[in-house]
């Protein structure tokens, strides 16, 4: 049933190719949403990284504001940096409808982390109701759900949602803010228990969105949360 599913996706896919041809959101040239050329002039988001929040650092090692303040996951990794590429990507998926970009950013995702990151299952950042209904999708959850392809890890969207409605992230004057905005803004099901999870977002700034979720993962008895992120502003 599933090859069946797959299969049908793609041949819708072909279909909407045939009248609707992709061109690439960053260039505009024809036959992808996401052109090769383009997607090689992501910077990646390499060593050397705290191996906890991957900020950059000279060498490898733990960042000093991870010695002093543990974050609530096991490790964040982004495969790249969100610079003004990685941005007309992320503003096309989360703004402009063009979810057809998750599948070939998932792609990039797991190229950037497979083997690094165990985890059995995937929970997208829960999008606030109130955008999500004016929106019509959660782009982590549509990321999330590509990158399960790419795994093969079942996602589970329910396993947290959002308690409260906050503010947009990038509202929030410095990172102090941004923690205070969704501390407590997240609650977990009961399932997350026992499970390894992979945290997805689309970026991450401070990390405090990925941090509060991480947090509430934990309290239910996730026995380990990894945060992933397509882009990481350094």
């Amino acid at each position: 049933m599933a090859g069946l599913t797959a299969s049908a996706r793609r041949l819708g896919r072909g279909a909407l190719d045939l009248l609707f041809p992709p061109a690439c959101v960053a260039c505009g040239a024809s036959g992808a949403f996401l052109c090769v050329a383009c997607a090689g002039r992501l910077a990646p988001a390499a060593w050397p990284r705290c191996r906890r929040c991957w900020r950059p650092l000279q060498e490898p090692g733990t960042c000093t504001i991870c010695r002093a303040n543990p974050p609530p996951f096991d490790g964040l990794r982004a495969a790249f940096v969100y610079d003004a590429r990685a941005r007309v990507l992320v503003h096309a998926l989360k703004y402009r409808g063009m979810t057809a970009l998750a599948p070939p950013m998932a792609s990039l995702m797991a190229r950037a982390l497979r083997g690094s990151v165990e985890a059995e299952a995937i929970v997208p950042v829960p999008l606030a109701g109130r955008r999500r209904r004016t929106r019509g999708y959660n782009q982590a959850e549509v990321l999330a759900r590509a990158l399960g392809e790419e795994l093969g890890l079942p996602v589970a969207p329910r396993a947290l949602r959002r308690t409260r409605e906050t503010a947009p992230q990038a509202r929030a004057a410095d990172s102090n803010a941004r923690r205070r905005n969704v501390e407590g803004a997240f609650e977990a099901a009961a399932d997350a228990a026992g499970r390894r999870l992979m945290l997805v977002d689309d970026v991450t700034t401070t990390g405090a969105t990925l941090s509060a979720c991480a947090r509430a993962l934990r309290e239910a008895g996730a026995a380990s949360v990894w945060a992933v992120a397509f882009a990481r502003e350094d």
